[in-house]
């Protein structure tokens, strides 16, 4: 294998890399050259996101991490002393290093943070098994010793590094034409020829092409809060930080016996495969002897009888069906888990919403108090929850009191222990209208021209520059007149979409078997934990990840039912008429300000034509008012107010579209005319429902 890059910095070195990650190993492909490596700052954020795209393009993937070592102990966070740290390049070689690495940066974050995570020689002594270890660059220990002088300490640092890693140990040199490098740079060859330690070159990639040297200022300037001109901040001094071609690297250390050579030979070194798709279900902890299946089986009992008093021999049959299906599709636990948690919150008088979304099909949700709708009554299917012909995690959206959501992690963390527990990552991103803002503070272009151009760009979901421009013609125009507005939106488009930096997911919260930097690296939010990867990479990865949704309306619905019992003592929103005609006056009205999902100005406009008169128009009101099915809404109204005008597209179809007056409003409706007209399976019908859900229309064409 020829020259291999081994210090790459992805966009995920957040504001500092301006690699992109498709790009990058695209770029690296084109280059001829067959494996790249990953090496953020001190965080692994994007390594799924690299090794899928990499493996796309069929070149191999080297997953690695450039980590912050503390100057002295990681647990030293001393004002000045210990604010300083240096850098160290870590590259996975097979599963044991991925997973000895993820163990080194969550440790950096949870133990060693100060300023940034930190580790130090005494992790790196626990967790070094199958790890490539390199010096790396001027900031690492070695090139920072010999900076000051000190070439004995150089060669110290380099000699524990290599009784550490043994031939895993490499001397990186780097040539960025830097003065600072250039005088170490013959004092590194000579103390490895001396200590028996193999070179290694690398360039220090931050950016693709060499004219991308400006947009990863701009970048560093929106990190620092400097702008391009300001003399005080701390740029990289040229534009050689860019993924060079194999034959430039070799023009560069070609006369250093194996610094190229060993690039390659390090890459054949790394083999990690990453498994997708295999589960890693938590275990709910029972008794000694005591089977999930069997506590779940008994758990159902209990709640048939409290949902079906005088016995329901077809319901009963339904629950044994669902009950098979989640054994044998591997999720007893799963459900045990979120009954535990949500009878929890009961307990302790925390306001807790039933399940949303597809599990209210599931009857034994129902039974266990996890939702509380008779899917049966209202022809809702388990399937479209669960899917046996398509194997994948369940998801239940629960919503809680929005002040007390907290107690109910707290809870779940203390019983399945608090490093098995974490919340998920999620980054902000430069959106169009911030690309540019961020981008004219960095070109000290005046806040009043920057805004100018910004509320030009359309305040629309889902908007980039390229369609700003295609559909404002006064941003249009403006670009035309002025070479500055041209210059701040394409410095923008070439930052748009960058991840600015890391937050905490509203919801989410991933529960693990094992300890969870077993399956990723983890940072710190106050107590919690928090995963590095975001929610679909968890996924992708087979852990279970959980909605726990703070919701404001559950809040004031506590708080109004606080105040009524001080009068009623025994009241309960449950003990409410769930058909009460003045609840469908009000909705009729439209006056529905403050009811959760039916305050809009659309909704209410809709509410007046509808004029609901039973639940199902609730409901029916609800799945109409989103993307899709709103086309529906003047023909579900006109047919609503005048039945006689209700047509079907066949007969066959009128028992499932009458409720809705022939139209097509529910995702279980659409799985029902394909088992009724296609004879499709409702395992098959589901998978129908999710390709037309998910606007997949080469799946659709199969169907077809």
């Amino acid at each position: 294998m020829s020259f291999v890059h081994l210090h790459v910095h992805s966009e995920y070195s957040l504001l500092d890399g301006a690699c992109r990650i498709p790009q990058l190993v695209r770029a690296a492909k084109e280059l001829g050259q067959e494996a790249v490596a990953i090496t953020d700052h001190g965080v692994m954020y994007g390594i799924i996101d690299f090794y899928k795209a990499a493996k796309k393009e069929g070149i191999k993937p080297i997953l690695g991490c450039e980590v912050y070592v503390a100057p002295r102990r990681r647990t030293d966070k001393t004002h000045g002393l210990d604010a300083s740290s240096n850098h160290l390049v870590l590259l996975c070689k097979n599963e044991t290093g991925y997973k000895n690495l993820m163990k080194i940066v969550s440790d950096a974050f949870v133990t060693g943070f100060y300023t940034r995570p930190r580790t130090d020689f005494s992790v790196l002594e626990r967790y070094h098994e199958g790890l490539i270890c390199l010096s790396a660059c001027l900031a690492g220990e070695v090139p920072q010793a010999l900076l000051r002088g000190d070439y004995e300490g150089a060669k110290e640092i380099a000699l524990r590094y290599k009784s550490l890693f043994g031939e895993d140990y490499y001397i990186e040199i780097q040539d960025h034409a830097l003065a600072e490098q250039r005088k170490v740079l013959p004092l590194l060859v000579r103390l490895a020829e001396e200590c028996g330690i193999p070179l290694v070159a690398t360039n220090d990639v931050h950016y693709i092409d060499k004219s991308d040297a400006q947009a990863q200022k701009v970048l560093m300037a929106v990190q620092m809060g400097k702008t391009v001109d300001d003399e005080s901040a701390l740029f990289f001094e040229t534009q050689e930080f860019y993924l060079k071609s194999g034959q430039q690297m070799i023009e560069l250390f070609g006369k250093y016996p194996g610094a190229i050579e060993n690039t390659g030979l390090i890459a054949k070194k790394c083999n990690v495969e990453i498994e997708f798709g295999r589960h890693h279900l938590p275990v709910f902890p029972l008794e000694p002897g005591v089977l999930a299946k069997d506590y779940l089986l008994e758990q159902v009992k209990k709640g048939f009888a409290r949902r079906f008093p005088e016995g329901d021999a077809q319901a009963w049959e339904r629950v044994e069906f669902e009950l098979a299906t989640i054994e044998q599709m591997g999720f007893v636990d799963y459900f045990l888990i979120v009954w535990d948690f949500i009878r929890y919150a009961k307990d302790k008088g925390i306001a807790v919403g039933p399940g949303r979304g597809s599990a209210a099909g599931s009857l034994v949700s129902y039974c266990l108090g996890i939702t509380d709708i008779n899917p049966l009554k209202y022809d809702l299917l388990f399937e479209r929850f669960l899917n046996p012909e398509r194997i994948s995690m369940p998801d239940i959206d629960i919503d809680f009191c929005f002040e007390r959501r907290g107690e109910v992690i707290d809870y779940v963390a203390e019983k399945y222990g608090r490093d098995h527990v974490a919340q998920i990552v999620t980054f902000g991103t430069m959106l169009a209208r911030a690309a540019i803002r961020d981008t004219g503070r960095a070109l000290n272009i005046p806040y009043s021209e920057v805004d100018t151009v910004a509320k030009l760009v359309p305040s629309e979901l889902g908007m980039t520059l390229r369609h700003a421009l295609e559909v404002s013609p006064q941003l249009r125009e403006l670009r035309e007149q002025s070479p500055t507005v041209r210059n701040l939106l394409d410095m923008a488009e070439r930052l748009e979409g960058m991840p600015r930096h890391s937050s905490t997911h509203a919801a989410g919260v991933v529960i693990t078997k094992e300890p969870l930097d077993n399956y990723v690296p983890l940072q710190k939010s106050d107590e919690l934990l928090v995963t590095q990867y975001p929610m679909g990479t968890l996924e992708e990865l087979g852990l279970l990840k959980m909605d726990f949704l703070g919701l404001r309306t559950l809040t004031l619905l506590q708080k109004a039912v606080d105040m009524i019992r001080r009068h009623t003592p025994d009241f309960t929103l449950e003990g409410l008429e769930p058909d009460d005609p003045a609840v469908y006056a009000l909705f009729t009205r439209g006056d529905t300000e403050g009811v959760f999902q039916f305050e809009s100005a659309g909704m209410r406009a809709m509410l007046l034509g509808m004029k609901p008169a039973c639940f199902e128009d609730i409901v029916a009101a609800i799945a109409l008012y989103r993307p899709g099915p709103m086309d529906s809404i003047p023909k579900y109204i006109e047919n609503k107010n005048n039945p006689s005008h209700v047509s079907y597209a066949s007969p066959e179809l009128q028992d499932i579209l009458d409720v809705t007056y022939g139209c097509i409003v529910y995702q279980e409706q659409v799985m029902a005319i394909v088992r009724k007209l296609g004879g499709f399976s409702l395992g098959r019908a589901d998978l129908v429902r999710r390709a037309m859900s998910k606007k997949k229309h080469e799946v659709m064409e199969q169907e077809r």
